[in-house]
């Protein structure tokens, strides 16, 4: 789940049943129904996140036990449970990215960011603004391409300390 990288407003927007209902309608006797259903009603999330209220009326309406959509929900790491920020940043932590820098952008992240006291295994985390959500992923399958990072869902190739700094300054503003 993420952290906070200080104290924040929990941000929060629950999608119409009617909305719902017709996601739910669409997936109804389908196969991987239930995954259609919770991605698409994440994405359709303001802050791509699916709110407990959200899981709750999903399981109610397809008939499906709570627990078996909140364990298909903490499966998936795509799923969010909590707020996402407005941009995502996500650094891979495999061994070729690993022995190619990708620890070191981490370093350029959090100075950045204002995460200095974030540690590598709280990940993911978001900015007090709400701005930021950063992550880790074990592997993006893009070795060769080493060291890999994600913003907003482009893949970056060998990124650089300096072009993750000057992307992360424009995309905040400074």
């Amino acid at each position: 789940m993420p952290v906070s990288a200080g104290s924040k407003k929990q941000r929060t927007h629950k999608l119409g049943a009617g909305l719902l209902d017709k996601l739910i309608l669409k997936y109804k006797n389908k196969p991987g129904g239930l995954l259609g259903i919770l991605e698409e009603a994440q994405e359709l999330n303001r802050y791509k996140y699916l709110p407990e209220e959200t899981l709750e009326y999903i399981a109610k309406k397809t008939a499906v036990p709570l627990s078996q959509v909140y364990g298909v929900v903490t499966f998936y790491a795509f799923f969010n449970l909590k707020p996402q920020g407005e941009h995502i940043i996500t650094v891979c932590r495999g061994t070729a990215c690993h022995t190619r820098g990708s620890k070191e952008l981490l370093e350029v992240v959090k100075p950045l960011l204002d995460m200095e006291e974030i540690s590598d295994e709280n990940f993911p985390v978001t900015t007090s603004d709400n701005k930021f959500t950063v992550r880790t992923v074990a592997c993006f399958g893009q070795c060769a391409l080493a060291p890999v990072a994600e913003i907003d869902g482009e893949i970056l190739s060998h990124i650089t300390r300096e072009k993750l700094r000057k992307i992360i300054k424009v995309l905040s503003g400074k």
